[in-house]
């Protein structure tokens, strides 16, 4: 009697270890990339000025390979001192693609974009997080965000205006994360003093030239339940087997008496 209810208590604690390792992978999934908080669309706000080397866009086509690969509905704004939306709120990150080719270096060279023509020296972030931030309003995105991709680097004339869109962001509740490329010690600090270091996607760590760097390509987060579930589940059918097992006797010859 005692052994079969340990069998019955060691099975049912199997059976919810097993509920709670696939909650958690439903979770991981609802995590999405790790890039953008969950919710309905998230807008890609990308630097595509003039300083922006070839390391960095490596870094930004990580970045964008990353979405396309959570399925997460993006829109796409491009800017160097002016901003374009280039695609909706919204839109199948497949859409992305094509921006790809534009991350690419070619023959060591960073690759020309159409907007170039149109850029002129400098760079207004501000423009660009509040064009981000007129789409989703436009398009009545609820729980949207906003992803900017920059080296962070903006106009001195900028810094005012900067500090109003991200107040506006902030009281319309629109989370702002940061993926910096390279960014100066003077840019980190400050979108730090506006965002907080929380706002970061990745640790920034002074290299030994003084100029934070990213310390890794944006990883995955550690699915730290599915671990913990996956070793207690095996830790239970051992139990299992050790204490509540069935025994089996050696079965005696038919011609033996």
């Amino acid at each position: 009697m005692r052994t079969g209810a340990l069998r019955w208590l060691l099975a049912l604690a199997a059976l919810g270890l097993l509920t709670v390792g696939f909650l958690s992978t439903r979770g991981l999934d609802e995590q999405r990339s790790g890039l953008v908080p969950p919710g309905k669309s998230t807008v890609l706000v990308l630097d595509v000025s003039l300083s922006i080397t070839e390391a960095d866009l490596r870094t930004a086509r990580h970045v964008v390979e990353k979405l396309m690969r959570s399925g997460t509905p993006t829109g796409l704004v491009v800017f160097s001192d002016v901003a374009y939306e280039l695609l909706p709120p919204g839109t199948p990150v497949r859409e992305l693609q094509p921006l790809l080719r534009l991350l690419t270096p070619e023959g060591g060279h960073l690759p020309r974009n159409p907007w170039n023509a149109s850029f002129t020296a400098g760079t207004r972030i501000s423009t660009a997080l509040d064009l981000a931030r007129r789409m989703l309003r436009r398009d009545h995105v609820k729980d949207g965000s906003i992803l900017l991709v920059s080296d962070l680097e903006t106009a001195p004339t900028d810094f005012e205006d900067l500090g109003h869109v991200l107040s506006r962001l902030r009281r319309s509740h629109i989370p702002v994360r940061l993926v910096p490329l390279s960014p100066s010690s003077d840019a980190v600090n400050l979108f730090q003093s506006l965002l907080g270091g929380d706002a970061f996607l990745n640790p920034v760590e002074p290299s030994s030239g003084g100029v934070p760097q990213i310390r890794s390509a944006l990883r995955g987060r550690l699915p730290l339940g599915l671990l913990v579930a996956s070793a207690l589940l095996f830790v239970t059918l051992a139990l299992h087997e050790r204490y509540a097992g069935r025994l089996t006797l050696p079965r005696r010859g038919w011609g033996t008496s």
